[in-house]
């Protein structure tokens, strides 16, 4: 990944730093899945710089990375966040500083969204007590603590289903010593695949 631009999150007394996640990265998404050059698959990578601050997991900022100048262009940002421009800055296109020496992998974290039914499927199937059950699943709660942006499943929206879905999408940041090539989801994410940090 070559060429970057930022979006810088800007909260106010009626829009905090959570509901502008939710609104910019459901954008982003659709633009993403809009945009996409393969099943489930884009050109076009996110990045987390503030990831883990200690104000607000995520940050405020949202890197968006392509291999190519023109690929960023052509996605054009602005326009699928044009009812969002009072909250938010982004920056012009810019190469990536030749200096990086840091990387990380961004990518979707899922977890057993429910528990307890876990839990009781499991101590019905292995004839376990449930809290020997719920026991088991004791560290899908530890590591749920990562950060999160609330998403509309685009399904729902696409099948002009009545009660949208909204899931959490946890989002797990592993660090790199090298880049590491691969492909990137309609999240902008991947299981593998690295970014420049800095």
């Amino acid at each position: 990944m070559k060429y970057y631009l930022d979006i810088t999150l800007l909260p106010d007394a009626e829009a905090n730093l959570g509901f502008l996640w939710q609104k910019v990265y459901q954008q982003i998404h659709i633009a993403l899945a809009e945009n996409k050059i393969a099943d489930n698959q884009s050109a076009i990578a996110v990045s987390f710089p503030k990831y883990g601050d200690k104000d607000f997991p995520l940050g405020d900022k949202l890197r968006l990375f392509a291999e190519l100048q023109s690929e960023l262009e052509e996605f054009n940002v602005s326009k699928w966040l044009n009812r969002l421009t009072d909250y938010v800055h982004m920056t012009s296109i810019k190469a990536v500083p030749s200096t990086v020496n840091e990387y990380a992998c961004f990518k979707r974290k899922q977890f057993k969204s429910n528990l307890m039914k876990a839990a009781e499927r499991r101590a019905k199937y292995k004839g376990e007590t449930l809290e020997v059950a719920l026991a088991h699943f004791k560290h899908y709660q530890k590591e749920s603590i990562l950060p999160f942006i609330n998403i509309t499943s685009l399904s729902a929206v696409k099948n002009n289903d009545s009660q949208k879905k909204v899931f959490k999408l946890f989002i797990e940041r592993t660090a790199a010593d090298v880049l590491i090539q691969g492909d990137f989801n309609c999240y902008g994410l991947s299981k593998s695949a690295t970014i420049p940090c800095f």
